[in-house]
């Protein structure tokens, strides 16, 4: 049963998007989407003992995050979400500083190109800057993890599948997504019956993922939709995905893809849990254990 924190903010979050609806904010919603966040991250104070320097990694901007006891010799690029037109690294320093506490590693959070400015392939090539300026920094394959959330978490996806395709690239040790945007056509049958259950982004979402496709790309891509993606040869992911949000049927299918391909994969589902809930490590019991859970993942296949 979820916690007495998990339902009231459940409730908090349905009354809020009741007043608010993407719709208000016009033809043009992601700015307001944008502005929205932003905002939110203004107030957002790093927790004692975390630190926070920017950077720019391959041409791409970022910035480090670093808790106390963290390992220097070991990294997280983490990708966030937003639904590829919305988030930076400020709107989600909570989840980044809560998972280099538990996982003992820097955190570079990259601030990626966002649709519809930039669509497809920006993001994703932003990414593999990234990863790239990290093997050239000096860190090994095997010292650096990959995550993310939400697009950020297929978006992790899709860029494990374009270096395994890439000749000559190291993958990364581990990986881990939470409630991964894995399929932009938006097949999967929770979609449609879980909209209403969703408060964090119901049915709003088929909007954003034309905007990241744009009016020439396919939206089953399999770099766009990693749910159509050959999942063979990938290092070890988590998966966490919790059971009101409309993106569960991607992140179960996506976990099937990988076990379809021999893959190692572990699916945490969460019963009663909204969309990306670890972003709420300060208010939710459920978070502060989800993200300790990866924390323990990322410190096994890191070490």
């Amino acid at each position: 049963m979820a916690s007495l924190q998990s339902r009231l903010l459940y409730q908090l979050i349905r009354y809020w998007r009741r007043r608010h609806p993407i719709g208000e904010f016009g033809p043009d919603g992601y700015r307001g989407v944008r502005a929205a966040i932003d905002r939110g991250a203004a107030q957002a104070r790093l927790p004692p003992g975390v630190y926070r320097e920017a950077t720019r990694a391959g041409g791409v901007p970022g910035e480090w995050i670093h808790a106390a006891g963290a390992r220097a010799d070991k990294v997280l690029l983490y990708l966030h979400g937003g639904g590829y037109v919305a988030g930076s690294p400020a709107t989600h320093r909570a989840l980044t500083a809560a998972l280099s506490r538990e996982a003992r590693v820097r955190v570079l959070a990259l601030d990626y190109r966002l649709a519809p400015e930039h669509p497809y392939p920006a993001a994703l090539d932003d990414a593999l800057s990234a990863y790239t300026w990290l093997l050239n920094q000096g860190f090994s394959a095997r010292s650096i993890a990959l995550g993310g959330d939400s697009a950020g978490g297929g978006l992790t996806a899709a860029t494990l599948v374009r270096l395994r395709d890439t000749p000559g690239a190291s993958l990364p040790a581990a990986a881990f997504m939470l409630s991964p945007w894995a399929d932009l056509a938006g097949t999967g049958e929770s979609v449609r019956t879980r909209a209403t259950l969703d408060p964090m982004i119901g049915g709003d979402i088929a909007a954003f993922g034309r905007y990241y496709v744009g009016p020439a790309g396919d939206p089953r891509d399999p770099l766009i939709s990693p749910i159509h993606a050959d999942m063979r040869g990938l290092p070890p992911l988590l998966i966490q995905v919790g059971t009101r949000e409309v993106l569960h049927d991607d992140a179960v299918r996506l976990a099937e893809r990988v076990r379809a391909g021999q893959g190692r994969v572990e699916l945490e589902v969460w019963d009663d849990m909204i969309h990306v809930f670890q972003v709420f490590p300060s208010l939710l019991p459920e978070a502060r254990r989800a993200i300790r859970r990866i924390g323990q993942f990322l410190q096994t296949e890191l070490a």
